[in-house]
């Protein structure tokens, strides 16, 4: 079941073809607005909101959360992402949009890709975001540096115990593949 989010507009981004325009998307992109409106005003933590969509249907919903938790993971898409996840009982958000009011940043994005959301619409950037102290630049510029030369380094340790426990999974008949 979706959830109701009111009124619909018209879509006026040019980069969407002429079939995609619909004003449910606005009408999406304004739930997760105000979600990251309605938890920035609170305090919970930044503006940033999110819903996933499914067959014209919310079915997940979030938004930042970092100071209310005291977790630095619970950015809105990762609330929304954990939401959806859990209202329909699976890991696998194939067949979803995100809506988001900011460009993903480099840890929700990689969230975005392993639950297999197809396509991400945002509002404002993560130059914009940038702008008022939310500059995710660094990790980018860290993710490019082979691992060693990180300002985080990682270290490779105790290897042939940890493959025990890799080569034990992937020899489990019954693990769930994704």
């Amino acid at each position: 079941m979706g959830i109701d989010v009111g009124e619909q507009s018209e879509l006026s981004d040019g980069r969407l073809g002429e079939t995609e325009r619909s004003s449910d998307h606005v009408r999406f992109m304004r739930r997760a607005i105000e979600l990251g409106r309605r938890g920035s005003t609170a305090g919970d933590g930044g503006p940033f909101g999110a819903v996933i969509v499914r067959s014209g249907h919310i079915i997940g919903e979030g938004w930042n959360r970092v100071i209310a938790t005291r977790d630095p993971t619970t950015h809105g898409e990762m609330v929304a992402i954990r939401d959806a996840c859990r209202r329909i009982g699976s890991i696998s958000l194939h067949g979803c949009e995100l809506y988001t009011s900011g460009q993903p940043c480099p840890m929700c994005l990689g969230a975005i890709y392993w639950a297999r959301i197809e396509r991400v619409f945002y509002g404002f950037s993560i130059q914009d975001a940038a702008g008022i102290g939310f500059d995710d630049h660094f990790i980018h510029e860290q993710l490019a540096k082979p691992p060693g030369q990180r300002a985080i380094p990682e270290i490779p340790l105790l290897r042939a115990e940890a493959l025990e426990i890799l080569e034990a999974y992937a020899a489990n008949p019954g693990r769930v593949h994704y």
